[in-house]
């Protein structure tokens, strides 16, 4: 790579990342030391990475980044609803075999927990879907989309090993979650249906079925799980993204996305072309 290669590919990928990431961090710093509440991090991390990717993209980009937010309101419910409904098939085939295999079963629980929802699992959707498939994610993929692909699984897998109970079998599943998250912001290059394939996948697996969520149990669900199967199989304590049922699952739906993103591509008399482009960039921020 010559030197001129590598000063304009510093220039056009390198410098706005270290820019967002330079927000990210320094927001989430500042807000975290004016007494922010303590059990509210995703909170906090979802308001630091909005305001790292406004930042980067009106300062860095000049305001013509389409981030893949804006839609007409129908679009959005039917992107959100897709990305839903696709976490239901997944979470519920798994929960199915699992309880079908293993001694598990299910009882009623303590009630839904409303409070979670609003300060853990939609503000930690928002927030992951936007620092791994937003700005970061689309600036790679313009370079090289294998490598945002991949390289963000990785690194979204990697954010999990802390986790409480993490298993090998865990961390294989989440980099697959991702592969497919990336997948499913391609389906539309948009972030809709992503998020709410990540928000139903945490609700349904946590406050609906009782199972822990990436290691953190509730404190309350709508259904419980009473008994114990072997953990590679019904996941452990990490929850259900811990089975190697949810490995299978996650490569059929892994496959299914490659599929029928590409009919959907051509469908549109693109070919290749746009599943395989940079986000249009246009006078709108998001």
């Amino acid at each position: 790579m010559t030197a001129q290669r590598i000063a304009t590919t510093f220039d056009r990928l390198v410098s706005p990342l270290a820019i967002f990431l330079a927000v990210y961090f320094a927001a989430f710093t500042a807000l975290n030391r004016l007494h922010a509440p303590a059990d509210q991090p995703h909170l906090i991390a979802c308001i630091s990475v909005s305001l790292a990717t406004a930042v980067v993209i009106v300062a860095w980009e000049k305001g013509r980044w389409r981030l893949g937010l804006a839609a007409p309101p129908g679009r959005i419910a039917r992107e959100l609803l897709g990305g839903a409904a696709l976490a239901a098939l997944l979470i519920g085939a798994v929960d199915l075999v699992i309880i079908a295999a293993t001694p598990l079963r299910h009882g009623p629980g303590e009630g839904f927990p409303w409070r979670e929802i609003a300060v853990l699992f939609l503000p930690a959707a928002i927030h992951e879907e936007l620092l791994f498939r937003g700005y970061p994610f689309q600036k790679l993929r313009a370079w090289n989309r294998g490598v945002a692909l991949f390289g963000g699984a990785l690194l979204f897998s990697a954010v999990h090993a802390g986790n409480a109970a993490v298993t090998p079998i865990a961390l294989l599943n989440i980099f697959i979650a991702g592969v497919i998250l990336g997948l499913a912001y391609e389906r539309h290059l948009r972030l809709w249906f992503p998020i709410g394939l990540h928000f139903a996948w945490n609700v349904l697996s946590g406050p609906v079925l009782g199972h822990e969520v990436s290691g953190y149990r509730l404190p309350q669900s709508i259904l419980g799980v009473e008994g114990e199967g072997a953990a590679w199989i019904a996941g452990g304590d990490f929850g259900i993204e811990g089975s190697l049922v949810m490995t299978f699952a996650e490569c059929a739906a892994a496959g299914w996305l490659v599929f029928t993103n590409r009919i959907s591509s051509s469908s549109r008399g693109v070919g290749g072309s746009e599943y395989h482009s940079s986000p249009d960039r246009g006078p709108g921020v998001f």
